[in-house]
């Protein structure tokens, strides 16, 4: 692997990593915050959701900033932007105030990972980019491990206000970094921008992601919810005919014919949202049911982001050694099996059970994660590099929104069936909603079986024989 591409990918990972704790820490923050703001454990799910929701919107318009003004230029003020928004969350008295933080951090973080993700593709060559993704991922996961810990930590001792006080060091090491490693590009591509595009596309990803949110909180009527439904899909398809139908579309939907590609977006989007739904119910589960402090949730929880991190050694000889084919089939049944496992904990399991769950099931999620990445860009020619990693980043947001309002309207849905009182979840409550999860990410597993042997061989470092 070139020098260049492995220090760029460290790069990005880092601010990768950035991102990860600063979302997970607020997961085992959220009953204290909410406390603090005065709304509900549900409600203050939306401060996960505002800023994936402006990320969502984003993402697709981040290609055409990083070809008009750069991808240094842009990544850099993207950290600057993510730091400074963070420091607004920290101060932030107040729920509106937060909300309107977080959606600023939201813009910034669209301009940030995804931006840099595409300097890392634009200088690696394709049999490096099964280490070039993991080296990405890598110092991503150490956040999931850190971020229960340190959000628990602060929320228990100190105060969440500190949890995005944290992204002022990490935001400044990657900043200098980006400023010495990353090339600067001289040339620029002129082409306009397509506003068109970009508010029917913003503007049904937000109608989309609003339908699962409003109906997580129960704010409004059936009918509202369904128009609003009717809405986003009438939007979306208007933004694909016109990407179909204009020459400088700004996103490209055509990459999707690209099997390899395709299989990411849509059984990757579901099996995305299945991971993001359960990290979201079982630090509230390890709270609300086990009656657990937010450290001790928190740093339970670290079992899992263990695994995930531990995987990862592994995961690139196992890409090499194995098809996808293979991989994606045989990890999705063992990840739906961790899910279900873990519907039946209880409050007394004991712990020599409970952590090496938790800890498969970390690993579970790692080889998952890792092999629909890389898999994603397999085949995309360089030329459309840019389309498919913004698509290929639009919707995982998309699908950690969905996750976290699934999480929520599968907990809703729990307690109306058990007839438990409003806004208090049990123990039965979170074991429904898990076993729901588990046969989501069961479905996700058949359409792996389109998938042949010799898809994604140059990423393998193969040969068709």
């Amino acid at each position: 692997m070139k020098r260049l591409s492995l220090i760029i990918s460290l790069i990005v990972g880092g601010t990768f990593l950035m991102q990860t704790i600063d979302g997970t820490a607020i997961t085992t923050a959220i009953p204290q915050m909410a406390e603090d703001f005065g709304v509900s454990t549900a409600s203050m799910s939306m401060g996960i959701t505002a800023y994936v929701i402006m990320v969502a919107i984003f993402i697709p318009v981040s290609g055409w900033v990083a070809d008009r003004f750069g991808v240094k230029k842009v990544f850099s003020a993207a950290i600057v932007g993510f730091v400074l928004s963070s420091v607004l969350c920290g101060f932030s008295n107040s729920f509106p105030t937060f909300i309107a933080s977080r959606v600023l951090q939201g813009i910034a973080g669209a301009l940030m990972v995804p931006v840099g993700q595409l300097a890392v593709l634009s200088h690696t060559d394709k049999k490096d980019l099964v280490t070039a993704i993991a080296l990405i991922t890598w110092p991503g996961l150490i956040g999931p491990i850190l971020g229960p810990f340190i959000g628990g930590y602060f929320t228990t001792y100190q105060s969440w206000h500190w949890i995005f006080f944290i992204n002022i060091p990490l935001g400044a090491i990657a900043l200098l970094l980006a400023f010495k490693y990353i090339p600067s590009r001289t040339e620029t591509n002129q082409r306009k921008l397509d506003w068109k595009g970009f508010l029917l596309s913003s503007l049904g990803l937000l109608s989309l992601i609003l339908v699962f949110e409003l109906t997580a909180e129960e704010l409004t009527g059936k009918l509202t919810i369904l128009a609003l439904f009717l809405l986003s899909a009438v939007l979306i398809g208007l933004s694909v005919w016109r990407s179909i139908n204009i020459d400088s579309p700004l996103i490209d939907f055509s990459v999707v014919k690209i099997k390899t590609f395709r299989v990411n977006i849509l059984s990757g989007g579901l099996i995305r949202i299945v991971m993001n739904t359960a990290p979201y119910l079982l630090p509230l589960f390890f709270q609300l049911g086990f009656g657990l402090n937010a450290f001790d949730a928190g740093l339970l929880y670290m079992a899992s982001m263990t695994g995930n991190l531990a995987m990862k050694p592994a995961t690139i000889w196992i890409t090499r050694k194995f098809n996808f084919r293979v991989v994606l089939i045989v990890n999705g049944i063992l990840l739906a099996l961790a899910v279900f496992l873990q519907s039946y904990l209880q409050p007394e399991t004991p712990y020599l059970i409970l952590i090496p769950l938790l800890f498969f099931s970390g690993m579970t999620r790692s080889m998952q994660f890792s092999s629909l990445n890389t898999l994603a860009f397999a085949d995309v020619p360089k030329a459309s590099m840019s389309h498919a990693n913004t698509l290929a980043n639009t919707m995982q947001q998309i699908s950690i929104a969905i996750g976290v309002a699934t999480g929520a309207i599968l907990l809703h849905l729990a307690a109306s069936f058990h007839n438990t009182a409003s806004g208090h979840y049990a123990v039965v409550d979170f074991q429904l909603a898990l076993k729901i999860t588990a046969i989501m990410a069961l479905i996700s597993v058949v359409e792996y079986f389109s998938i042949n042997k010799y898809d994604g061989l140059n990423v393998r470092n193969k040969e068709k024989n």
